[in-house]
């Protein structure tokens, strides 16, 4: 059986930060490269501009030779048990091919924290390595969520997306960065997630309508984390349809010190660990997951696939770049995410879900939907054994960071 590869240049390997974050992990430790040998990671479909990452002149001569099949391997979200066997080769023979047979030396605590994650990650959570591990500092010093101050509005072809039917009674309204859900329920729709406040507008509002869906049945909107990617259109939702807004209390506290554009909401519902929000037929329950943003709230819910219940793990908080000179607050960020990854498990959810896409690849995966054959497993279920490396990628990535600044000079 032959397997065809899609057309990839080699542009596309430069702009894609987890594929240069999965051949690093392939690399023997301590490889060290040119200038020639660098590939530079641009902003593209939506990511972060991550800088520079070093690649060995061996690693720049394998992907130009395998390029196709090595993005096809780690870009798929679908994979049949002839496929996975191929890329399962195809990486194996992409690490004897560049000589990185890895002999482990003694590690200090911040390369076993690194280690691990890189175990964890595997081929499926590159994104989540980058930012949490690679790239944890911030990329734009003095930025940040939140809200507070003019906004300059990106060119709407970087960010916009179209909305996605992906469960039964789950709904995609994200722009190919941020993601935003509307969970529809026998009594109305529960909303996780309200984007930029430029995008609020054309990507939840007019999403819902276009997905047949109406705004004004809105009930409740639950923010994960109070920054500005999240949260400004929370206060359009709350005047115009009269929604609940459902927040961490820290984050409550937090956005009431600021101007958000679009508003600043008034406080509603606090949301407390263990609570749940319950509309009709659908109950999700809140975890408390404070880290990235001291009131990061996580969820568990159900949702159905062809009638089909199944249980979503909702990751709210993100990078570490707000955090990452904190060492107590690192810690705390890896202890929520460990807890979180017990409940999830004993809840046997199989679903991931975040609210970044380089995170979760949820505007890929909400692509992917469109062509997806009966019988074929759905994209976002990734198993109870994925979800739980997920979690343990971004619980060790926290704690590299904070042994990191244990060494002198850091």
């Amino acid at each position: 059986m032959s397997l065809k590869m899609p057309e990839i240049d080699a542009g596309m390997i430069a702009r894609r930060p987890e594929i240069v974050a999965a051949m690093r992990v392939l690399l023997p430790e301590g490889s060290t490269s040119t200038e020639e040998d660098r590939l530079r990671v641009h902003k593209a479909d939506g990511l972060t501009a991550y800088g520079e990452l070093p690649l060995t002149s061996a690693a720049g001569e394998f992907y130009a030779t395998h390029r196709a099949a090595l993005v096809y391997c780690l870009l798929s979200n679908h994979l049949g048990r002839v496929r996975m066997k191929f890329c399962s080769a195809m990486m194996l023979a992409a690490a004897l091919c560049m000589g990185a047979a890895v002999t482990y030396a003694a590690e200090d605590a911040v390369e076993t924290h690194q280690r691990n994650a890189k175990d964890a990650a595997g081929l499926d959570f590159q994104g989540t390595l980058v930012r949490t591990c690679i790239a944890p500092v911030p990329l734009n010093p003095g930025g940040g969520g939140g809200g507070g101050g003019a906004q300059k509005v990106p060119d709407r072809s970087t960010w916009y997306a179209e909305p996605a039917k992906v469960y039964d009674n789950l709904y995609f309204l994200g722009t190919k960065i941020h993601s935003s859900w509307a969970l529809t329920t026998s009594q109305g729709i529960i909303l996780i997630d309200t984007l930029y406040n430029y995008a609020v507008e054309p990507e939840i509002v007019d999403g819902m309508k276009k997905m047949g869906l109406d705004p004004a049945q809105v009930k409740y909107v639950l923010i994960s984390h109070g920054h500005g990617d999240h949260d400004e259109g929370a206060n359009l939702m709350q005047q115009r349809y009269g929604a609940k807004i459902v927040m961490g209390g820290p984050d409550w506290d937090a956005i009431e010190k600021t101007t958000m554009p679009g508003g600043t909401p008034k406080r509603d519902i606090v949301g407390t660990d263990g609570q749940k929000i319950t509309l009709g037929d659908t109950t999700v329950t809140i975890v408390a997951t404070p880290g990235h943003t001291p009131g990061t709230l996580s969820f568990l819910f159900s949702v159905k696939d062809n009638g089909m219940p199944a249980t979503v793990a909702y990751s709210g908080g993100t990078a570490l770049q707000v955090i990452y000179r904190d060492i107590a607050k690192l810690n705390g960020y890896s202890d929520s995410e460990k807890r979180f990854a017990k409940l999830a498990a004993a809840q046997n959810a199989t679903i991931l879900m975040s609210n970044h896409s380089e995170f979760d690849n949820a505007y890929i995966k909400a692509r992917l939907l469109a062509v997806r054959k009966p019988g074929e497993a759905h994209p976002f279920d990734v198993g109870t054994e994925a979800i739980a490396r997920y979690l343990t990628v971004k619980s060790e990535c926290a704690l590299a960071q904070a042994e990191r600044l244990k060494r002198p000079n850091s």
